[in-house]
């Protein structure tokens, strides 16, 4: 019987956790445009190491995350994505401390459930306690990223500007840098200072596109490249890229508006299963145990929690419109 429980409950948090990657993990609608614009933009990087492999990583903020050394840290070392994600989001912090963070919202969730009457509850509370911290930096990934999407326009308006008024390229980069805000102003006074230390600045540029999964930051660097391979007006080039963001920016605007009451509708329907359920366990614990003793009772259990990963994937695919 505790098997029985245990599985349900399982089912129960992966459907939560399906759902928390539905709705805050970034969807990949622009991966293959932007592996497309990889290859266009890509050169042979110097100066492989001894096992022949490139050295693709900038070389002036090389390992910014000093892991203390451990299990936790080779473990992190074996999970793509988490140091990325910190540095994405802009916080500075290990990822082996962040896993730690984690498991210790885990452990205290588990052991606010042993303490109370509902110890059943531990399955449950633990993983979204465990949770809460990953979700909090996927939203503060998300604002980032968003903020720094918002500044492209002006940042390439200021560079054609620059670049008309007789700056070079690498002093458009200093100029950007000194103006903007961050997040942008920190990425491309990053660029700056590393062709100042003698990287070329279209290296400089991938590694800038790299670290900041931006599909309009990749179309500049795209242009960048081939403009310093094939030649041209940048400053033309420039100026239309800027147009077009804004006016993807401002369809965007239009479809969210026009989508908040799909998404407002899903939230809801979403959300009342999961916290109709723990009222009712508070309610009467007896009537909601019926549903992991009966057998019916477990088969509707497992049918709700499947229509449930099913709805959120629909709803997700109807708010989500591509531009």
């Amino acid at each position: 019987m505790t098997t029985v429980i245990l599985i349900a409950v399982g089912v129960f948090v992966a459907s939560l956790v399906a759902l928390a990657a539905t709705v805050l993990v970034p969807g990949s609608d622009n991966t293959a445009t932007e592996d497309r614009l990889a290859q266009m933009a890509s050169r042979r990087r110097g100066g492989g190491g001894p096992d022949g492999e490139d050295e693709s990583s900038s070389l002036l903020l090389d390992g910014g995350f000093d892991d203390a050394k451990g299990f936790l840290s080779n473990l992190t070392e074996n999970l793509p994505g988490i140091g990325d994600y910190l540095d994405q989001a802009d916080v500075r912090m290990p990822p082996a401390q962040f896993v730690m963070i984690c498991l210790a919202a885990f452990g205290f969730g588990v052991a606010i459930c042993l303490a109370s009457p509902f110890k059943l509850l531990a399955f449950f509370v633990g993983p979204v306690f465990a949770a809460v911290p990953f979700g909090w930096l996927m939203l503060k990934r998300r604002s980032r990223l968003n903020k720094f999407g918002k500044q492209m326009p002006e940042a390439l308006e200021l560079l054609g500007r620059s670049l008309r008024a007789g700056h070079s390229l690498n002093a458009g980069f200093g100029l950007v840098s000194k103006e903007m805000e961050d997040p942008l102003a920190r990425e491309f006074g990053r660029a700056f200072e590393e062709q100042n230390l003698g990287i070329p600045l279209d290296e400089a540029i991938e590694d800038m596109a790299d670290r900041v999964p931006n599909m309009d930051l990749r179309f500049f660097a795209t242009a960048v490249v081939l403009q310093r391979q094939t030649g041209g007006d940048l400053a033309e080039i420039l100026d239309k890229i800027g147009h077009l963001i804004r006016e993807r920016l401002q369809i965007l605007g239009q479809i969210q508006a026009l989508t908040g009451e799909g998404r407002m509708s899903g939230a809801v329907l979403l959300a009342l299963p999961p916290v109709l359920f723990l009222v009712m366990l508070k309610l009467n614990y007896e009537y909601v145990m019926m549903l992991f003793t009966d057998e019916l009772g477990r088969y509707m259990l497992g049918f709700g929690l499947l229509t449930q990963i099913i709805g959120a994937i629909v709803i997700k695919k109807i708010i989500t419109i591509k531009v």
